[in-house]
């Protein structure tokens, strides 16, 4: 299940990719959807870009579909938040399991000035 998501997926990526080079910019950058405009129709510079931009909106919803789907399927049936399966770490090097006074879970920092030794 999860590989044909992920085929679908790809597909959807490389379609969007593709897309979104053809849609005509201001700024002119590969703009290879427009052309030169006849008389009227779907592939006038005005009818091109709509054709366009209603692929782009299509094949968008379907990329968060997919990846809202393969996110879902990942989870391999695990309920709860990634949080919950993460383990407690383990105290400093040298600290108590309760910490040193205050509850500061910063190291602690060496008091006094240190002296560079040559």
């Amino acid at each position: 299940m999860i590989a044909v998501i992920t085929i679908i997926h790809l597909l959807i990526v490389l379609a969007l990719i593709g897309v979104v080079l053809m849609q005509r910019s201001e700024g002119g950058a590969l703009g290879i959807g427009g052309g030169g405009g006849g008389a009227g129709g779907m592939f006038t510079t005005r009818g091109a870009g709509n054709a366009l931009t209603r692929a782009t909106a299509f094949l968008a919803i379907g990329f968060f579909i997919t990846s809202l789907t393969l996110a879902y399927l990942s989870r391999g049936g695990a309920g709860g938040s990634v949080l919950d399966q993460v383990a407690p770490s383990a105290p400093a090097q040298g600290q108590s399991e309760g910490g040193s006074g205050g509850g500061s879970v910063l190291p602690q920092l060496p008091t006094g000035p240190t002296v560079p030794t040559q």
